[in-house]
């Protein structure tokens, strides 16, 4: 079964979603503590935190908001987070709050060997962030730094999954930032080139807005899928995700 991750993104206190990673176009949805609550309630198994300003900046921003998630969460679904980690240190400061996974993102692509290190002294419990664009050549490469800085130090997917192949890398964290809050459907054709190329576990992220979308991308042999807009919009809800997720669906 693919596994669902509700996301809560965190900006000065508070859940919000932005559209393509622009921080110019922000909704806000509230408390992030009863959002997370509302999806854990509901069966999700998975949370996926993301530190928006941190991953911009590099400075942790939300951990005090993180930990009371976790302890809210009190084990009832597992927390991956993600968002301006970059160092060790960071690492063993969010995995004593009790997070089950963290996301390295810039890190990773600016030092794919440090999260080699990382994944090999944590094995599966670190994933790599490649949050994508696909250029006019027709090559998918990752940006970092929360997509701020445009293609420069852009690296193609390919060249960076090789070098994990074979590395205890818990997932790869695939985010198609054209699609990105869109609820424009998800990048099949990118995901399904993705799949071609590693044999590391795989999280869709970016455009999902229906069930149907959901359905396709059960289809592909996907270990999760990360549901944020279409969620707190109401489009559907985290049981009907669930089901729409199942192999039968």
């Amino acid at each position: 079964m693919t596994q669902l991750y509700p996301a809560v993104d965190l900006r000065d206190g508070a859940a919000v979603r932005l559209t393509q990673g622009d921080f110019a176009r922000q909704v806000d949805y509230g408390d992030p503590l009863v959002l997370a609550a509302s999806f854990v309630a509901a069966g999700a198994p998975w949370l996926h935190v993301v530190d928006l300003s941190a991953a911009r900046t590099g400075v942790p921003h939300e951990r005090a908001t993180l930990a009371r998630m976790v302890e809210l969460v009190d084990g009832k679904a597992k927390v991956q987070t993600g968002g301006g980690i970059r160092r060790p240190e960071d690492l063993e400061s969010v995995f004593a709050l009790g997070v089950d996974r963290v996301v390295l993102g810039t890190a990773a692509l600016e030092d794919p060997a440090f999260a080699t290190s990382c994944a090999r002294r944590w094995p599966g419990r670190v994933a790599v962030g490649l949050d994508y664009v696909v250029g006019e050549d027709g090559v998918s490469r990752a940006l970092g730094h929360g997509w701020t800085e445009g293609a420069r130090g852009a690296r193609p997917l390919d060249e960076l999954l090789s070098l994990w192949a074979g590395e205890p890398v818990a997932a790869v964290v695939a985010t198609s930032i054209a699609r990105d809050g869109m609820l424009e459907g998800p990048d099949l054709p990118g995901l399904g080139h993705l799949l071609e190329r590693t044999a590391l576990p795989v999280v869709a992220s970016g455009g999902v807005a229906s069930l149907d979308d959901l359905r396709a991308l059960a289809r592909l042999p996907l270990a999760g899928v990360i549901v944020g807009k279409a969620l707190v919009e109401g489009r559907f809800s985290v049981e009907e995700a669930l089901a729409a997720c199942a192999p039968s669906a």
